[in-house]
This record gives structure tokens, sequence and C-alpha cells, in this order.
């Protein structure tokens, strides 16, 4: 019998409960069709998405089309989603905003062609809060996305739809971007792995590679270890990343046995929640019992560091609204009504004309943070933290609606771990490895050195096998 708020689309059908590395084995052995596998996936959506609320734009139509004959990659013929924040030629991209109501692209993002080039067929567009700005995927006057493991709780944000439909089992893996979290917060909110990657390991963002700081990586969310580490393998067959060592095709564990710290304090001011600090606790007596050096750690930066780190990230943040509310025309789309923004938004924007003054030293420190990052992985090969300084929300704690200065007070307490990795560039990931007492996923997450995604993937197998991620189908705690 399911959990009460529980809803996923898992069914005896060519999906059943396959990753993306199952689907596609399947199809190529003739076992089922992409058709098949796309028709499957199109039911699901049909079943759950009106209780999750994680499609912006359907595009069923031209997905059955493709499946006929689907591109040659790792996940030929697999279906999927793409955020609603990338161009998809011939789909409207609005960002989640009501400010927004643009013509459909007339061409693919260059990172659209690369997820592509994996061979999967995307079915339309998933949901994201406004700009991706919120850490939870809710708007100011429409229905939330709702995450599928209770469905009284935010999916996280920004990807939250495609986080949604993964845990769900609408489709096996989704699009993803992470530009303070983006990814690795909804993979914690909904028991997925996130990988962020290293700044260049793929295609950059359109938007953001022209900004002072470039902090959005584009990558995906899924349910195993091995799709994400496949994905990897295969964006870097498309591109091979200009000044990285490509990471190749990781299958497995390493037999080295990595430094390995752990951070047990809280960030200056955020205090961190008990079941959070407990995952991360419990997390480092695993990876001790499984023969690593395991130590606990102080802060990756110095007190003063951070807390500079922290005030500069929050100005940046605003700055990106002021950008967005004043030059939206331009950059985001000629139907662009600065009007329409959300509360959030417009609190941003405000946040940022009152400390512009503070932009050449605030660029200047986050710039520089990257090699402070870099340093601080001298004598140790893994950090391990919290994604998040508590649990997921309900609904409703994280909406714009509550207006700006109840919401972003709440948002600095709550996303105050995963923004380093963007403004220094370095690879992290959240992994599923713990629970509250009701059942919700709690991500911890691992974070490396520049360009050191394989030493993540490898550990990532480990604990996967050490410690098997839990199904939204079970209901065993």
């Amino acid at each position: 019998m399911s959990r009460p708020g529980r809803v996923h689309a898992f069914a005896d059908d060519a999906l059943g409960e396959l990753d993306a590395t199952g689907v596609a084995a399947a199809i190529e052995s003739g076992e089922i069709s992409s058709r098949e596998a796309v028709d499957a996936a199109i039911a699901r959506a049909d079943a759950v998405n009106e209780r999750v609320n994680a499609i912006q734009t359907a595009d069923f139509d031209r997905a059955r089309t493709l499946a006929q004959n689907p591109s040659a990659g790792v996940f030929s013929g697999v279906p999927t989603f793409v955020k609603d924040n990338t161009d998809v030629a011939g789909l409207p991209t609005d960002h989640g905003s009501l400010a927004i109501h643009s013509h459909p692209a007339s061409r693919n993002a260059a990172y659209t062609d690369q997820f592509l080039s994996t061979g999967l067929i995307s079915l339309g567009k998933s949901t994201l809060p406004e700009f991706g700005f919120n850490a939870s995927t809710e708007y100011e006057t429409l229905p939330p996305t709702r995450n599928p493991w209770n469905t009284d709780y935010s999916s996280g944000a920004s990807s939250g739809g495609s986080a949604a439909l993964v845990a769900a089992g609408v489709v096996p893996i989704a699009h993803a971007n992470d530009g303070g979290g983006s990814i690795r917060i909804p993979a914690a909110a909904c028991g997925l792995v996130g990988l962020k990657l290293t700044r260049g390991r793929e295609i950059a963002d359109a938007h953001s590679s022209g900004m002072p700081v470039n902090i959005v990586s584009n990558g995906v969310l899924t349910r195993t270890v091995r799709d994400t580490a496949a994905f990897v393998a295969q964006i870097e067959r498309y591109r091979t990343p200009p000044k990285l060592r490509p990471v190749g095709l990781i299958e497995g564990p390493s037999k080295r046995r990595l430094r390995i710290g752990v951070i047990t304090e809280s960030l200056p001011g955020i205090p961190v929640d008990e079941t959070t600090q407990l995952a991360v606790q419990d997390s480092a007596h695993l990876l001790a019992d499984l023969g690593h050096d395991v130590s606990e750690l102080g802060l990756p930066l110095s007190e003063k560091d951070l807390r500079e780190f922290q005030e500069d990230f929050k100005i940046y943040w605003a700055f990106l609204a002021f950008a967005v509310r004043t030059f939206g025309k331009k950059v985001m789309d000629p139907t662009f009504d600065a009007a329409g923004t959300d509360a959030l938004t417009r609190g941003l924007s405000r946040t940022y004309m009152r400390n512009f003054w503070r932009t050449p030293q605030m660029i200047h420190r986050l710039r520089r943070s990257a090699d402070r990052y870099h340093e601080a992985f001298a004598d140790i090969d893994v950090m391990v933290s919290p994604v998040l300084a508590h649990t997921t929300p309900k609904l409703g704690f994280l909406s714009p609606a509550n207006g700006f200065d109840v919401l972003f007070p709440r948002l600095l307490a709550y996303v105050a771990f995963t923004p380093l990795n963007n403004a220094t560039g370095g690879p992290a990931i959240s992994l599923p490895l713990a629970q509250t007492t009701d059942g919700l996923p709690v991500g911890v997450q691992f974070l490396a050195d520049h360009g050191a995604e394989a030493k993540l993937l490898e550990l990532a197998f480990e604990l996967e096998a050490a410690r098997p991620f839990r199904k939204i189908t079970s209901d065993a705690q």
C-alpha cells in the first residue's frame, strides 16, 4: 500500500523500473521499440502530471515521430524532458515566468544539441520557478510543482519539474541546470542523482556565459549513477572539453581509497538541522567502513572568506535579477514585460540597486574564489557536506506569494552549501543516501577539485552499491 501523498507512474509497461541505460539496452536488443518507450512515457505523464504539475509544454506528437527513427547515442530512443529555460526548436521558452510569452524557438540552443546527441527523445519542456531564482518550483499565482514522494512538499528547484518527472517514473532521465544548486537541490528533494559538472565540461549556457561570472552548469537528473556517468561520457564524445581532461566512461568504483574530509561545521549564521547533520555523519561512517581515510574538516574557506562569499553571491544573485528586469526584452525575449515578474525577482532587483556600488569588488572576489577552492583540496580528495541546511520544506514555505521580505531570508537559510561550487566552478554531486522519519529523501553532497568528476562518479558507484538508493515504489523505511 502506497504512503499517503506519494504518487508515481511506474507500471508493467515498456519502461518498467528500468533506468535510462536499461531502457536503451532493451531498445537496442529489440525487446522493446523506441516508440513503445515513448508511448509508455506519455501514458505515465498523462497518469500523474495532474498531481505533480511538472510539464510546462508537451511535445508528444513530435516525440512519437522521432521515435520511428531515433538518433544514435548511448540513450538512443529513450524519452526525456528539457528544462524550460533552454531553447528547443519549435517550442516556446518562457523561463517559468508570466513576464514572457515567447514564440517557438527557431533553433535549438547549442547545449540542446549536445544533450540530444545522446540519442534522447524529448517529450517537451519541464517546469522551473521564475528564471530559476527560487529553490522551490513555486509561483506567485500559479499551482506549484509537487514532490512525488509527498505532494504536500517542494520538489526543489530550479530543475524541480525535471526532478519530479524522473522521481515519479515518467522518464528515467531529464535535463537540468545549476546556477546555485539547481541540479543538486531537486536531486536531494526527490531522491535522485544530481551532478554539477566542472565549469567548461559541457557547452556553456548562452545567457550566463556572457555574464561576469559564469555560474551555470548544464547536466541531468537520474535515478542511477551509471546513467549520469554514461551521459557525461557521451557529451564528451560530442565535444571534447577544451581545457579539461575528459572524464571518459566511468563504469564502477575505484580500488583506490580516498582522503575524505567531512564538513561538520555550519556556515556562518546558518544552522543545520539535526536530520541533515545525521545524514552527513552517517555517510561519513559508511565511507570509513568502506576503507576510506575519513577525517573531520573545517569549512573549505576561512570564516571571513565565507562571510564575504555569502554576501557576494547574494549580490550576484540580485544582479542577475536586475539584469533580467532591465534588459529582459533583449536578453530573454521581445515579449518580456518587467511588470509581470514575481515578488522574488522584483525584490532581488531592488537589492542589487541598493548594493550596485559593490559590483567591482564582488566580481573580483567571486572570480578569485576558484583559486581558494582549488587550494582547499591540497591534502584531500573529496569533501562531504550537506546539500541543504535543512530538510525539504512543505509547499508554501518558499513561495514568492510570501513576499520578498519573508521569502529571501528563508532562501538564504536553506540554500547554504551549494552556491560555492557555482562560483568556483568545481564539481559536486548530490546522492540520496538518507531520509527523514516520514520517508522524504535527504541528499548528501560530495565535492571535488576542478576536473575531478571521475573521483566523484567512482565514489558514487561505491556508495550506491553499499547502500542502494531507495525506490519510490518501496514502502520500506
